[in-house]
C-alpha cells in the first residue's frame, strides 16, 4: 500500500484543540493505544450554513470559535503512525490540519485510508482535495461499498481521481470486516437512508481494547432491521445521527420529507439502557438548526440530564 504522507513538520498540540470530552474514556488514552478523534460534528453543510442569517446562525458568523465542521471521525494508531478517516468532508483541509496537530508525533503520520458512508455532499466530496489541483496524492486507499465505488468510478470529477491514481478504490461488503494494523477491524453495515446515488452504511470499529459504532446518517430507527439498544450494549461508544433535535425545528417545512431520527425519539428508544450504557451514546451530525450546537441550551441539559453524551470536536476515545 502506498501511503500518503501528510506534512513534514512536527506540530505541537495547541490549546485550540484541547476540546473537553463528554463521555467515558476520552481523557485516559495511553500514548500508544489507538484512539478515535472527533474531527467534525455538524450536518453536511457545517455550521453556520450558507445563506443562513437567522439568529441561530449569526452566532457562528460573528464568533469563529462557535463554528463547526461537517461530521467526520478519525481512527489514529500512534504505534504505526497512521490514521484513517471516516468520511471525506468538504472541510477536509481544516480537519487534516487538526488531525496532524492533535497527533503531535515526532515523525510524520500517514493517511492510510478513508472509509466512506454514502454519497451525500458532506460525506465524500472532500475527496476533491486529493486531486492534482490540491494535494496531488498517490493511491490513497478509499474504502467504498459497490454502488459508492461505481459512482466514483463513472462520474466526473471523481473518476479523474481514480484515473490519475490519486485514490485507490477498495471494496467493502455488508457485514464483512476489514482487518487493519494494530489489531483493529472495521465492519460496514447497511442502514436505510436517501440512497439516490449510493447505498449508506454505518461502521463498527473494533480496537484492541474497546469498540465503537458510527452511524452519522440514517432514516427513522424503525425502518432499520438492526436493534440499536442491543448494538449499543455490545460496544463502548456509539456515534449516532442527531441531525434534528425534535419535530418542528425547521419552520414551514414538513420534516417527514427529510427523515432522520429526532434526538428526542432516539432518547425514548434508548430509555431501556442502564445509565452506564446511555453514557456510551454520543449524539453527532447536528443540523444548523439543532439547539445541541448551543452550549448551555435547554436541549443540551435535557440530553445530559437523561444520561447521554454530545460529541465535541477534539474528543478522544481510546480503542
Amino acid at each position: 500500500m502506498i501511503r500518503q504522507i501528510l506534512g513534514v513538520l512536527a506540530l505541537t498540540i495547541s490549546a485550540a484543540f484541547a476540546v473537553p470530552g463528554d463521555g467515558p474514556g476520552e481523557d485516559a488514552t495511553p500514548a500508544e493505544a489507538p484512539y478515535i478523534l472527533v474531527l467534525g460534528v455538524a450536518q453536511d453543510a457545517g455550521y453556520p450554513q450558507a445563506e443562513c442569517y437567522r439568529p441561530h446562525c449569526m452566532r457562528g458568523w460573528e464568533d469563529h470559535a462557535l463554528r463547526r465542521t461537517a461530521t467526520s471521525i478519525a481512527m489514529v494508531d500512534p504505534e504505526s503512525h497512521g490514521a484513517y478517516l471516516f468520511d471525506a468532508t468538504p472541510d477536509m483541509p481544516d480537519q487534516l490540519y487538526r488531525l496532524r496537530a492533535a497527533t503531535s508525533l515526532d515523525e510524520p503520520y500517514s493517511l492510510d485510508g478513508v472509509f466512506l458512508t454514502h454519497g451525500h455532499i458532506g460525506h465524500y466530496t472532500g475527496l476533491m482535495h486529493f486531486g492534482r489541483e490540491v494535494m496531488g496524492a498517490r493511491n490513497v486507499p478509499v474504502y467504498a461499498m459497490p454502488r459508492m465505488r461505481e459512482f466514483l468510478s463513472t462520474n466526473g470529477p471523481w473518476d479523474q481521481l481514480v484515473g490519475l491514481e490519486n485514490i485507490e478504490l477498495l471494496d467493502l461488503a455488508d457485514g464483512t470486516a476489514v482487518d487493519l494494523r494494530g489489531g483493529i477491524t472495521v465492519t460496514p453495515f447497511l442502514v436505510p437512508h436517501r440512497d439516490e446515488y449510493t447505498e449508506t452504511v454505518g461502521y463498527r470499529i473494533d480496537g484492541p481494547n474497546r469498540s465503537a459504532i458510527f452511524i452519522p446518517d440514517i432514516d427513522k430507527w424503525d425502518r432499520w432491521e438492526g436493534d440499536l439498544p442491543a448494538l449499543i450494549r455490545e460496544v463502548d461508544y456509539a456515534f449516532i445521527d442527531a441531525t434534528f433535535f425534535e419535530d418542528g425545528e425547521i419552520p414551514g417545512r414538513a420534516m417527514e420529507t427529510i427523515p432522520h431520527p429526532f434526538v428526542v425519539e432516539s432518547m425514548a428508544l434508548l430509555e431501556v439502557l442502564t445509565p452506564e450504557e446511555r453514557a456510551r451514546v454520543h449524539f453527532i451530525h447536528f443540523n444548523h438548526t439543532n439547539p445541541l450546537l448551543i452550549d448551555g441550551s435547554e436541549a443540551q441539559e435535557t440530553v445530559r440530564g437523561a444520561g447521554f453524551s454530545i460529541a465535541a470536536e477534539g474528543m478522544r476515545l481510546e480503542l
